[in-house]
């Protein structure tokens, strides 16, 4: 690629990027956004507390979000499978499984078909 055309690519971006910059500044949700902001730094500075403080104080428990569970997961070992609970209609027979290898669950599947099995499932937990 040239000099020339390379120039005129990054000033072509440029111009959306200050297209879409125009475009926020002048959203009301944006606006609202950063008075909060604003109004919470504000308020932290006059109790002199943190972010960590401020989180801390909102989820006592430390509970994590989505993404950290998972990172935190990987990380350590493997998370533990949800329990599946699949009623056979046909017979009222009951399994509890937390993998799809489960003896009756795959006789069920052979005989009936997945699909079919898996509208069987009665209630998942963790």
């Amino acid at each position: 690629m040239s000099l020339l055309s390379e120039f005129m690519q990054k000033e072509q971006q440029l111009k959306q990027l200050q297209a879409e910059m125009d475009r926020l500044q002048n959203d009301d949700r944006l606006k609202a956004e950063l008075a909060f902001k604003d109004k919470l730094e504000a308020l932290m500075r006059e109790f002199n507390k943190s972010s960590a403080d401020v989180i801390s104080l909102l989820d006592p428990q430390g509970n994590k979000p989505a993404a950290a569970k998972a990172t935190a997961a990987a990380g350590g070992g493997r998370r533990k499978r949800k329990l599946k609970i699949y009623k056979n209609p046909n017979t009222g027979e009951v399994v509890e499984t937390r993998g799809g290898n489960q003896k009756t669950l795959k006789a069920w599947k052979d005989e009936h078909g997945s699909d079919k099995v898996e509208s069987w499932l009665v209630r998942v937990e963790e």
